[in-house]
């Protein structure tokens, strides 16, 4: 049995424990969402440890930290997430597939770096709880267009 089923076995095992009954279509979509957030959970903790690393030791502005922290932990999301949680079309080019990944991701960033610039300059919230609030925006823009593009 691959990760992939015992993944799925997990799912619907607390499914069946919490006495909730989905159809197999929304079975699949929630099995989905969980490693989606796996993955996003670790993508999220490279991406604040390399943002509190170059902010703090090596005393980078806010958003070149934030900039560099959110590509490092794309790479890792993209590996991931093709490999892991979304099936990917393996009809489409898969060149074509990571421009879109790489193009919705600096899209991310922009929306990222943006809610990182206005939470820290003007309304003066400290850049990790900044970060935060700008990762679970990001997330669900994340998920909505790598769902629609990557399948």
């Amino acid at each position: 049995m691959n990760s992939e089923d015992k993944t799925a076995l997990f799912v619907k095992k607390m499914l069946k424990m919490f006495h909730i009954k989905l159809k197999p279509k929304h079975e699949k979509l929630f099995i989905q969402i969980f490693k989606f957030g796996i993955v996003g959970g670790t993508a999220f903790v490279i991406d604040f440890v390399f943002l509190y690393v170059f902010r703090e030791f090596c005393h980078f502005p806010v958003l070149v930290s934030n900039t560099l922290a959110f590509c490092i932990s794309v790479i890792y999301n993209y590996i991931a997430s093709v490999k892991w949680v979304f099936d990917v079309n393996k009809e489409k080019d898969a060149r074509k597939q990571f421009v879109v990944f790489i193009v919705f991701s600096v899209i991310g960033l922009l929306i990222n770096d943006l809610i990182m610039w206005v939470s820290v300059d003007f309304l003066n919230i400290y850049y990790l709880l900044a970060k935060i609030i700008a990762t679970a925006v990001v997330m669900v823009f994340n998920f909505v267009t790598r769902k629609i593009f990557l399948e």
